[in-house]
């Protein structure tokens, strides 16, 4: 699968706890590690700086595309711009979306990133791999930090 990345998780949370840590902006940077200059509001821009060591002077831009209470959050972004000084605007975006699902021993998460067919060709197995490293190691981040 070359255009999509789908990561599952079961938390042993209640989906508000879960919900909580995705859409709270400060919260949603001590798992993601990244500090956001704001919250997350539908059709703005949300920006920030990456605290993750190494990735540090990553710049955080993503645009809010939807937020279902309880259910579903969305953002567009470029996945994988880290390269100082490259200018990622002309490239589509990819969506990222987290789904929440209540479950017997809590929440199952979902998170799908798809649009990787439209990034450049020269861009795109790079970016694919990382992000795909990238949302197995978030998944792992937000369940470790709700339970």
């Amino acid at each position: 699968m070359t255009d999509r990345i789908e990561k599952q998780i079961d938390i042993n949370a209640p989906v508000s706890r879960v919900w909580r840590a995705l859409t709270d902006h400060v919260e949603f940077g001590e798992w993601f590690r990244v500090k956001l200059d704001g919250p997350f509001v539908v059709g703005e821009e949300s920006t920030g700086h990456m605290t993750y060591p190494g990735y540090e002077h990553v710049q955080w831009h993503a645009v809010t595309r939807a937020i279902e209470p309880e259910h579903r959050l969305a953002f567009s972004w470029h996945p994988y711009a880290i390269e100082p000084g490259v200018d990622y605007s002309d490239e589509e975006p990819t969506l990222v979306e987290f789904f929440l699902e209540p479950i017997e021993s809590g929440t199952r998460l979902r998170v799908i990133e798809s649009g990787f067919d439209r990034i450049p060709a020269g861009r795109r197995p790079e970016a694919l791999r990382m992000n795909t490293g990238g949302w197995e190691a978030q998944v792992k981040n937000i369940k470790q930090h709700v339970e």
